[in-house]
Order: C-alpha cells, then structure tokens, then sequence
C-alpha cells in the first residue's frame, strides 16, 4: 500500500452485531434477513442524525464512525433504545438484540473504509457486550466520564485476540438506571428536587387515583382486542397506524370539508415520517359516516394503532375530540379534546400528529420532520386558502371534466389570495397532468408544459414539496423524458416514503422506462399502505404485471381497480388488452363493450398518443394490436 493511498487519524469507532444471528438464520431466515434490514435502515438513520457514518455492515455487523466519541456514545444509547422498543412488538423468537461496543483510537483511513488495531478493539469490546447493552473501551470512558451523566461499571482489563495489550473495559448501564446525580453543588439541588418531587409522587397517586374511577365508573365500554392471526395483513415492522375519518357533529353536513380536511394533513404529515407506516386516506375514507370497531379496523388494515375523533364547529371556534387507540391491547393511549379558535385549526393538526408520535414513544428523526402546515397558511387569509385549496384537490382527482374544470377555479382564486402558497401552484400542476389525461385540451404539449412550470413555480418556493417533485415524476414521461422522471419519482419518495402518491408515480416512470420488474415492489408497496383503493394503483400495478406476462395477475388487479371505480375505462382498456394477450376472445370482447358504454366515442388512433409515454415503441405495438383484436377501433 502506497503511503500516499491511506492516511491515519483518531476516530470514534462503533462495532455491532447481533446475539444468536446464526440460530435466527436457522430457526427463520426469511423473517430474519427482514427484521435486519429494518433495523439497519434505523441504526443508519441514527448515525447519520449523530453526525457519524456507516463504515461497512457485511453479515449481522455494522461498523461506524464518529468525529466525536460523546455522538459516538449518545448514539449507542439512543439506538439500543430504540431497538428495545421495537423488539417489544416481536415475539420472542423473533427479537433482534444488538451488541454494541464503542473505541476511541487511531485507524488506517484507505479511501471510505478504515483498518488498525483502533477497528479491532471495538470488535473485541463488542463481544464483551451483553445482549441489547453496550460497553466502551477505557479511552472512550476517559473522555466521556465527566461529560455525560450516565452510569458505567468497570469491568478491569482484559486480555484479548491480536491485541497486544491488554484494554481496559466498562459496561454502561441504559434505561431507567443509566442516569447519575451530579455532585458538588448539584447535591444540594438534589435534595431540593426531591422534596419537589415528593410532592409531585403524591399529586400524581391523586391523579391516577381518580384516572381509575374515571377509567372503571365513567369511561365508555371497554374496546375488544385485535388479533394478529385475524389480521388481513401481516403487522408492518414499525409502527402502525390508521387514521379514521373525524366525525363532522355540527349538524351541517357542509361543514365535511373541515373534518376531512384535519384527517387528510394528519395522514400526510404522519405519511412524511420514514419510521411510522401510516395507511393511505383513500383506505381509511372508506369507513366514512360507518359505525366501525377499532378491532374490525385493525383486522382489515392490518395495524396496530388506530386514531379515530370528531369536529364540532359553531361559530368562529372548534371542538376536536381525539382518541388514540392500541388496538391489540384495546387501551385508549390518550383522549384529549382541543376548543380551539377556527384560525388556530392549521396549528391544532400538527399538535395532534406530535401527540400520536409522543404516544407510541417515537422521536422525531433529521430528515424526517412533521410537515408543518403553518409555515404555508400564514396571515389573514392563510385560513380561507387552505379551506379553498383543501376541496380542491379533493374535487382535482374525481377524474371528470366538470370537478376537474372546478377545482382549477378554486384554485386559481385561492392563488390570487395567497400568491406566495407553493400549495396552489402544486395543485395546479396536476390539473394541468389531468387535463392531458381527460383529453381536456386543445394543445396537449402546451398543457405539459404549464403543468411542468406550475411544479417547478411550487418547488422554487419550497423544495420540500414530495408532491410537486411527483408532478414532474408524472409529466415527464409523457414528454418522453425518462431519466428526469425517474430522478422526480425517487426524490418525491425520498421526502415522503409513506406517500401512495408519490410511490405509484415513482413505479410508473420506471414501467413507462421500460423497467417493469423494479416497478412491481414498488406498487406493491403503495398497496400495502393504501388497501383499499385508489383504483389507479391497481389499474397501473396491472399494467405493469400485464408487461412482464403475469396475466392471471393481472387480471386480479385490474378487476380491483374496476370495483373500486367501475366506470374506470383506463382499467377496462387494460382487462381487454390481457385477456386479448391470454387468448381469451370472448372475454376481450365484453371488456372492450364496457369501454364503448363509458365512452361511445373512444378511439384507437387517439388512445395511442397516450401510448407514446412507453419508451419501448413495440409495447405501444403490442398495446394496439391487442385492443384491435378485441374488437375496439
């Protein structure tokens, strides 16, 4: 190795690696190799928070290191916490426990990996470690111990493999012990603190004194528990939840857009979260105006948690009445009612989503923040272009001409009040993408165009927007520009990786790239978080299974998509071009009669432009010929 290849420096080394990885790979190795994934993905996202990178992570280790041993440690401690809390969700068999130990030394850097005795000791302290503990080498405890307030246990020295010398070693203690009282002056305060505290224990067995009257005499019938082996889908391996429709009680049904409106930004700002899984408002919806249980919610969504409420409007001010629920124990975790002024509504929505992420004991991670919707309703008339551009968008995706033609009123007047909104102009965009799609135009590039101008309008105001990258994500490939709507898709996923939105748009850049393998999972994906519909999901996840000849599938999905909305020609189009492939004349034939009763007029030559988006020309080929043989012209 050339000397000027490599250079040496101090570094702040974390080794981990799994207890009994090789009998969880006997006993299960599916489940196993998933659970690690995940748990990697976390201890990454924690690193990175800490300002430390991953070095490597072959097999069950990961290897990090840090500028700093205080983040070094601070990030052990957070990371075994948060493994704790996600293996309390597992069976037994099923809990993953990591071992982590922590060097401060001197490495050989070679490029991004890194080598020496400094990279050993971890590993070898690491093995000292017990199961979901952490222990530290005397260098680290040497710089750590009169910075952080936590307990170490000194474990002497010992001798160990391809180590000259022997280490010195300490064991940290985590949780409800790890913590220490400071000394000197912070001893009387102590003192003082525990008379305080004294009288805060008593107040508190008063408080849950009367929480237990309340919970026994006053609180409405207990919930029945979930079952996990009744679960329509298997529990995700973070946090679930379902967010039902708020109630509207204010006896005017026109006040639903103000219901539906706190639902919708609860969902999406949970949704922007990369450590919960939030289900999809087009599933959840579906339960609107029913008398549902938690339980039945639970078993069908295949969740943990269940958020459920109501509105009361009266005037100029608002009630907001919120339960959230653990569904597989049946115990309300909270229930709080919020009165609140009606400008204070944007502010209500995020206090309530901090509340739930408080409540199953998440922390809010870098790069994956609550979307706060008050930094774009601001001001007077913040208020009134949220509400207008809140029925907009809903109307934006009824997928006719008429609510199409509406919402692009809406919103241009909530544009005019608001100009500085990045939110108009993002709706904006995708009634421009409608527009192409519904054959509202006369110049149909033209209005790519606008609709490309709107989304960049958005994101020059707030790069943020998952959804107007995912504007781009879904115009490009109709400009025949693959590569850029790839980019949209994946960085629109990026800001929100619960998005059903922005993950179908992401899968149908790469089917339209000619990549409709990648694009399968990812469909699948947007699925899972949203069961129930929208009926494009699965007319497009047919599609892509219809491109790769997994007919019977496909059919599946495209009769999905065809019951969630039965007058969705695009499904029907899709059904008789399968069945056209798969040799099935007569069924061909009745699904190409569905598409003249939807569209009388319907024409091959005009369906075939939209074809165009496929950069493979012999699918749009194959597309026609199929339909042709169906019967359509």
């Amino acid at each position: 190795m050339a000397a000027e290849e490599f250079k040496r420096k101090l570094t702040a080394i974390l080794s981990a690696d799994v207890q009994g990885y090789s009998q969880m790979m006997g006993e299960d190795e599916d489940s196993t190799i998933r659970t690690l994934t995940a748990y990697r993905e976390l201890m990454s996202t924690l690193i990175q928070k800490h300002r430390g990178r991953v070095v490597d992570s072959t097999g069950d280790n990961l290897l990090a290191e840090f500028g700093s041993v205080v983040d070094a440690v601070r990030c052990a401690v957070e990371i075994q916490e948060e493994l704790k809390f996600r293996n309390d969700e597992l069976p037994d068999n099923q809990k993953m426990i990591f071992r982590i130990g922590i060097n401060l030394g001197d490495v050989v850097a070679e490029g991004e990996r890194i080598y020496g005795d400094g990279v050993n000791i971890a590993a070898r302290v690491e093995g000292l470690a017990e199961g979901g503990g952490i222990c530290i080498s005397g260098t680290v405890y040497d710089n750590i111990k009169n910075k952080l307030y936590l307990r170490y246990e000194p474990m002497g020295e010992h001798t160990v493999k391809n180590i000259k010398e022997p280490i010195r070693v300490y064991r940290m203690r985590i949780g409800p012990e790890a913590s220490v009282p400071a000394t000197g002056e912070d001893k009387k305060r102590l003192r003082m603190w525990k008379k305080a505290a004294f009288v805060a224990v008593a107040v508190l067995v008063l408080l849950a004194g009367a929480w237990a009257i309340w919970n026994f005499y006053w609180r409405a019938p207990g919930i029945e528990p979930a079952s996990k082996e009744k679960m329509a889908l298997p529990l995700p391996d973070k946090p679930s939840i379902a967010v039902l429709p708020f109630a509207n009680i204010s006896g005017d049904p026109t006040k639903d857009y103000l219901s539906d409106g706190i639902t919708e930004n609860i969902i999406n700002s949970l949704a922007s979260l990369p450590t919960v899984f939030v289900i999809a408002r087009d599933s959840t919806f579906t339960y609107k105006g029913k008398q549902v249980k938690v339980k039945q919610v639970s078993e069908e969504m295949g969740v943990r948690y269940v958020l459920q409420g109501s509105v009361q409007w009266s005037g100029d001010r608002i009630r907001v009445n919120a339960q959230f629920i653990d569904a597989l124990t049946g115990k309300y975790l909270w229930a709080e009612h919020y009165d609140r002024h009606l400008k204070d509504i944007i502010a209500l929505q995020d206090e309530i989503t901090i509340k739930i992420l408080e409540s199953i004991k998440m922390k809010l991670k870098e790069g994956g923040q609550v979307w706060s919707l008050e930094k774009y309703y601001k001001g007077r008339k913040g208020l009134d272009c949220y509400l207008k551009l809140t029925e907009a968008s809903s109307l934006q995706w009824h997928w006719n001409i008429e609510d199409v033609n509406l919402a692009r009123r809406m919103t241009e007047e909530a544009i005019s009040m608001c100009p500085e909104n990045p939110i108009g102009y993002l709706n904006l965009g995708w009634i421009y993408h409608n527009d192409y799609w519904l054959m509202n135009t006369k110049s149909p590039q033209e209005t790519l165009d606008k609709g490309i101008e709107m989304a960049k309008k958005a994101l020059a105001m707030d790069d943020s927007i998952a959804d107007a990258h995912a504007v781009l994500g879904a115009i490009y490939p109709l400009k025949r520009e693959w590569d850029k709507a790839i980019a949209e898709g994946e960085r629109a996923v990026a800001l929100n990786p619960g998005g059903t939105l922005v993950l179908s748009v992401l899968a149908n850049a790469l089917r339209y790239a000619g990549r409709p393998e990648e694009a399968i999972p990812i469909y699948e994906k947007a699925i899972r978080l949203n069961p129930f519909g929208p009926s494009y999901i699965y007319h497009t996840y047919g599609a892509a299974l219809m491109l790769v000849g997994r007919y019977d599938e496909a059919v599946l999905a495209e009769k999905k998509a065809i019951q969630i909305a039965p007058n969705n020609i695009i499904a029907h189009i899709l059904l008789a071009n399968t069945y056209s492939r798969m040799g099935l004349w007569k069924e061909a034939r009745a699904e190409a009669a569905e598409v003249l009763r939807i569209n009388p007029k319907f024409s091959l030559d005009a369906y075939a432009k939209t074809l165009s988006a496929y950069k493979n020309r012999s699918q749009q080929d194959k597309y026609i010929n199929a339909l042709r043989e169906a019967g359509l012209k």
